[in-house]
């Protein structure tokens, strides 16, 4: 007889058990499957499977450099009137630079170190006449660029979590754009004003030294923006007149809920410790002032201050409806973007279009399996059934272990099921076709067994290693429909090895003690 350890029958029949627990879930209908726990749901179909959304989206890389040199402007702006030097010429140069003149000689030594700590990313000259000067080198803007795509990934990654999609695909592509997948989605619109919408929350004071009438005729006052109101969205006149300087900003946010009050759909917001400690202290100096609720350099609302906020908490009124009101507390939980997203391209798959995808995909598996197990059982018989019964276990095993892994299953994922059910029975023809040599040069039933088992491991341990490096190469530097090819490969490769060299030796032992055959049934 054959040595086949009891450690290893007992492995056999605990990956065989918790194979068929795993995978059973993709036999279900997907209502009963999602009642199902989490650690035991079924693989998840791709966008080319179940129909949705596909996003390419850019990062506007200009709006990033702009915003940053413009905060550096207001830090200029802020040091100066601190150190109560006169300037003048405040303000940009060209594209990546930042300029202002010291007109006081004798103050431009003093705000020298000042001015030079502002920012250690920025190259600082200061010229005899008294021009200082901040420029940016290449590479520093492009470390501010790759930071915002990131943080931009993020947020679209949060934004997309919140609204319930399962299985999103979110990637970068190239230096400043971001491919984003959404099986399942059926209001792609909604999807892509979610997404492309910056959500940049800021407070402002109402500058009440001036009129919003005065601001559009060219009357700013210096340190104060013309910004207009939703109002004017809905055909309505309407602007106010801010102040840039930020009293809070979005990102002291820890909650924002769509609730009602008075019967009108609001948002209600509340801030961390330290944002309301900034909110409480901003309406304690602007009691009887407005305070203006700034969103993507739009007023919101402007409400006038009664008396100081101190709970860290508020209610924001816009005349939103509904849906507006829960779009606005979803893109105010999950923060705001760095820069404005620009839909690039977009693609819509139907869920009709998916179903057909499956259908092919289906009838290609079965072709596949069906001739896979007449050629077996045609070239070796008893055996070559044995082997279709491994096969069978592969698959279970691939499936099980896509559903572990919590895998997403696509058009070519599924070429790649199919190509291990070929590679699956590729072990089992080198093992049978070295039992048959063996047995040719005259060993006995039993030693051909063996041998043909254990002379042919090395060969597919090698085929299946060279397989493997192919899987893992397409994997790292495969994008989208090549990585899902290059998982299921993988772990089709991964399974086919168990199955040959522990399955089916267990299957062969088990017939040849149970039919104690003279000669192999090749």
């Amino acid at each position: 007889m054959l040595h086949f350890p009891k450690w290893k029958i007992i492995l056999v029949a605990l990956v065989s058990l918790a194979g068929f627990i795993w995978s059973a879930p993709n036999l279900l209908p997907q209502e009963t499957a999602d009642r199902m726990p989490s650690w035991l749901q079924p693989v998840s179909l791709g966008l080319d499977l179940q129909g949705g959304s596909y996003l390419l989206l850019e990062v506007d890389t200009g709006y990033v450099v702009r915003e940053h040199l413009n905060s550096l402007v207001e830090s200029i702006r802020t040091t100066l009137r601190k150190e109560k030097a006169k300037y003048a010429d405040l303000g940009l140069l060209g594209k990546d630079a930042v300029k202002v003149r010291i007109l006081d000689a004798a103050e431009r030594e003093r705000v020298r170190t000042e001015l030079r700590r502002l920012d250690p990313d920025a190259t600082f000259e200061m010229t005899e006449d008294g021009l200082a000067t901040y420029r940016y080198t290449e590479q520093a803007l492009n470390a501010r660029i790759g930071a915002a795509v990131e943080q931009s990934i993020e947020i679209v990654r949060r934004r997309v979590d919140e609204m319930g999609t399962r299985e999103p695909s979110i990637q970068r592509q190239g230096v400043d754009r971001i491919v984003v997948q959404l099986p399942g989605v059926k209001d792609p619109d909604r999807i892509k004003a979610l997404l492309g919408k910056t959500a940049k929350l800021t407070f402002h004071m109402v500058d009440d030294s001036t009129s919003a009438e005065e601001a559009q005729r060219g009357r700013i006052p210096p340190g104060s923006v013309l910004l207009p109101s939703v109002e004017s969205d809905r055909g309505m006149p309407g602007a106010y007149v801010v102040k840039k300087r930020v009293e809070v900003g979005g990102d002291m946010l820890t909650d924002a809920q769509a609730t009602f009050q008075d019967g009108r759909p609001v948002v209600s917001f509340k801030f961390s410790a330290a944002g309301g400690k900034k909110f409480g202290e901003a309406t304690r100096e602007g009691v009887g002032k407005q305070l203006a609720i700034v969103l993507d350099d739009k007023v919101i609302s402007a409400p006038r201050v009664n008396e100081p906020i101190l709970g860290g908490s508020g209610i924001i009124s816009g005349g939103f409806s509904v849906v507006q009101a829960k779009d606005l507390s979803l893109l105010l939980r999950a923060g705001a973007l760095p820069a404005p997203l620009n839909v690039l391209e977009e693609r819509t798959v139907g869920p009709d279009l998916g179903a057909d995808s499956i259908r092919a995909g289906a009838i290609a598996s079965a072709l596949g399996l069906i001739l896979v197990v007449i050629f077996m059982v045609v070239i070796y018989g008893t055996l070559g059934l044995l082997a279709n019964v491994a096969l069978v276990l592969n698959i279970v095993f691939l499936m099980a272990l896509l559903s572990i892994l919590g895998a997403t299953l696509t058009l070519p994922g599924i070429a790649g099921i199919v190509l291990t059910m070929g590679m699956a029975v590729d072990a089992n023809v080198l093992i049978y076709e070295r039992m048959r040599e063996e047995s040719r040069s005259g060993r006995p039933l039993l030693s051909a067994v063996r041998a043909g088992f254990d002379r042919a491991f090395a060969t597919i341990l090698d085929a299946n290693l060279t397989h493997m490096i192919a899987a893992l190469l397409l994997y790292g530097f495969g994008t989208g429909p090549i990585k899902g090819f290059a998982v299921t490969l993988g772990i089709g490769i991964a399974t086919s090895l168990f199955t040959a060299t522990m399955i089916t030796r267990l299957m062969v032992e088990i017939w040849i003690a149970w039919r104690r055959p003279k000669a192999l049934p090749l």
